[in-house]
Parts: C-alpha cells; structure tokens; sequence
C-alpha cells in the first residue's frame, strides 16, 4: 500500500522538527519524534550508537557548547517499507558557535504509532569529501 500525501508530509515534518526542538534546547519533546527505544548511531562522526531517549538527551547535554547552534535539514526523500515504515533520507548542515559548518547525511527508519511517525533508528553520515570521493578521471 503506497503511503498517502498526508503520511508524506508528517514524516517530513517530523524530520525538520528535530532541528527546532534541538536547536531550542527542547529536548524533553524528543519523545514527539522518537520511538522511546530508538537507536541513533553517530559512529561515523566518532561515537557509539546511543539507546533510547534518556541517553540521547544525556548526550546533547553533555555535549553542550559542542552542539551545533543551528541545526538545518533539506533534501527529504520518503520511501515506503511497508505501510507503517518507512526509509528516509535527508541532508543536514550544522552551524557552529563559530560559525563554521558541515554536512550530513539522516539515514532515518520511521515506524507509524498510535501517537503518529517516530524515528525508531537514526544514522548520521557525516560528508567528508565532494562526490563521496569519486574521481572523474
């Protein structure tokens, strides 16, 4: 079953919402985007994975200065697993204090709830160098 407009724009803008919320030091509201258990695996910019919505805010606070100022998404491609899951793609650019940046990519999995989508599992791919390191010649 092909997702609907509205499951479209409610999976994009759960993704765009993550910026506002993080960005706002709102992260009592993380809930509103992630599943309780979810997985958000920032391995490629360093870490471990981090488990579930108390460790994510743990984190981000204990990151503090080290957050990025702004966090921005654009280039959101929605693709459907089933009708309640989906694969999700998007590109992130981080504003530090500053005022240098980089840039991302969200590799998301989003399940459908009772409450509405939720990010189950989040990876960040950070971009490091131009065409993925292809070479023209």
């Amino acid at each position: 079953m092909p997702f609907t407009i509205e499951d479209r724009l409610a999976i994009t803008d759960l993704v765009s919402l993550h910026g506002h919320l993080t960005d706002a030091g709102e992260l009592d509201r993380m809930r509103e985007l992630f599943t309780e258990d979810v997985v958000y695996d920032v391995t490629d910019l360093g870490g471990e994975p981090i488990e579930g919505l108390a460790a994510l805010r743990d984190a981000a606070l204990a990151l503090g200065a080290g957050n990025p100022v702004g966090h921005h998404v654009t280039n959101v491609v929605v693709e459907a697993e089933t009708a309640d899951r989906a694969r999700v793609r998007s590109k992130g650019i981080g504003i530090r204090t500053d005022g240098s940046c980089g840039s991302v990519t969200y590799e998301d999995t989003a399940v459908r709830l009772p409450e509405g989508w939720r990010i189950t599992h989040r990876r960040i791919l950070a971009r490091r160098v131009p065409l993925n390191g292809g070479d023209s010649t």
